[in-house]
This record gives C-alpha cells, sequence and structure tokens, in this order.
C-alpha cells in the first residue's frame, strides 16, 4: 500500500491519478451487459467501462489527466464541505480522523481517494449530496443508504486492509431536524470483496489489451497504393500532348486535367 497526501483535487493528486483505476469508478470498471446488445452479448463489457478502459490507458501513456468529467457546481460544493463534515462527525463521535489523501495499490494499478482513516482499522467515506430526492431517501431508506457507494467502499477497504468504513452524509440545510448528520457503518465482506478484485483484475487486462494496441509499432498509413510509375519522358513524346498529360496526372497520383 502507497500513501500519498497530496490535498484532492489539487494539481498533484490529478497527476497523481493518471493512469489508476480508482476507486470511485470500479463500479463503471466492473460493469458488463446484463442482456445481449447488438453483436455483443449478456456478460461482455459495459460501454461504460470501454470507455473508462480507454481513458486509463490513454492517461498511462500520456501522464495527463484526461478525463473530461465536467465538475458540477453540485460536485464542488460537496468538496468544499468535506472538512465541516469530517470536523462535525469528529465532534459527535469523539473520534480523532487522520486525513489522507490517495492511497495506491503496491503497482500503482488501483487506487483509492480516502476521506479518512479512523483509528487502526477504519476509513471515512464522505458524501454531501446536492439533490434533495437523494438526501431524503437516506433517511426514509437507511438500510439502503450505503448501495450506491458499496463498490466504491469495497474498493477501500480492499486497498487499505481496514475492517470498517463509516459512511457520512452530511447537509447542513438539516440541522435545524438533527439530520444533518448521516452515519453508517459498513463492516469489512470478505467474500464481496474478493469479488470485486476479480472483477478488477479482468479490467486491467482490458486496459492492458488496449495499451498494446497503442504501443505497438505504427505502420505508415495513407500513402498511395499501387500508383503506376510515370512514364519515361520518350514515351511520353510519342504520345498525343493530350495523352500523354493525362497519362502524367494519373501516374503522378493527381486529379487529371479536364479537356
Amino acid at each position: 500500500m502507497i500513501v500519498l497526501n497530496h490535498p484532492q483535487g489539487s494539481e498533484d493528486w490529478l497527476r497523481a491519478r493518471c493512469g489508476v483505476i480508482t476507486a470511485s469508478r470500479f463500479t463503471d470498471a466492473r460493469k458488463k451487459l446484463t442482456k445481449a446488445s447488438g453483436d455483443r452479448k449478456a456478460g461482455d463489457w459495459h460501454g461504460d467501462a470501454l470507455k473508462y478502459a480507454w481513458l486509463i490507458a490513454f492517461e498511462t501513456i500520456a501522464r495527463e489527466p484526461l478525463d473530461d468529467t465536467f465538475v458540477t457546481y453540485a460536485m464542488r460544493r460537496g468538496r468544499d464541505l468535506e472538512p465541516q463534515a469530517r470536523n462535525v462527525y469528529m465532534a459527535r463521535t469523539g473520534a480523532w480522523i487522520d486525513e489522507v489523501s490517495l492511497i495506491l495499490t503496491e503497482d500503482s494499478r488501483f487506487g483509492y481517494s480516502a476521506d479518512g482513516f479512523r483509528d487502526d482499522d477504519g476509513l471515512i467515506e464522505i458524501k454531501c449530496p446536492l439533490a434533495c430526492d437523494k438526501l431524503g431517501n437516506v433517511w426514509a431508506n437507511p438500510a439502503e443508504a450505503h448501495l450506491e457507494y458499496i463498490d466504491q467502499i469495497n474498493g477501500g477497504l480492499w486497498i487499505t486492509g481496514r475492517k470498517y468504513c463509516d459512511l457520512i452524509v452530511y447537509c447542513p440545510w438539516l440541522a435545524s431536524v438533527g439530520k444533518d448528520l448521516f452515519v453508517k457503518r459498513i463492516h469489512r465482506d470478505d467474500d464481496a470483496i474478493e469479488a470485486l478484485e476479480s472483477d478488477l483484475w479482468g479490467f486491467k487486462g482490458l486496459v492492458d489489451k488496449n495499451l498494446e494496441i497503442l504501443r505497438a509499432p505504427a505502420k505508415m498509413s495513407g500513402a498511395l497504393k499501387d500508383v503506376p510509375e510515370p512514364p519515361s519522358p520518350e514515351a511520353l513524346a510519342a504520345r498525343p500532348d493530350a495523352t500523354a498529360a493525362k497519362t502524367l496526372a494519373v501516374g503522378a497520383g493527381i486529379p487529371e486535367p479536364m479537356f
């Protein structure tokens, strides 16, 4: 496990993630078709996985962040509220949180951007959604509140080796009714993590195939093919002017002159 402490969202953090299959995209990375579509059958890679695999391959070579995901107001707001959410969580639980940033596997192929380590064996994952229906469903269906993030959470537990993750959903709008902070503990499920890891290694193989394509020796393309040799000056001299001009044009690969 490699622990980096670049501030999340910083230039160093973005560059450290280049070419890394990250936990926030694990759901895309393991996504497969549930039914046949066109010439693809059920169980083949979903379009989201195929697109993500090409992104990772290009970033691996370019060493530049190439993800074109538009940063919305909701995403910026969530990032801005994370420190506040962390402080409220610590104040109410009495827990101390060590802030960390990007955690990589030893081969640096997989990564998890952690929102913090709790004690010696815990994680926290902070969400600050803007959508009122999403926030309402957290409180209406607390038993299912973690399902949207389960691959990311299990991925974090896999990469860090920790035993549990506290999912924190924070919304200061609801402070007046005592529902500004939602906390749900998800314990390590080794069977689920093993299944996730298996899918991710399959996805890594897809990325590696793309890298082979991109790194294969290039062959010249776009060159003229089967172009006859231009006739010799002697042959041209023996032909009528129009025929000679026409022959020269074809031999040089340029449009024929109009007569």
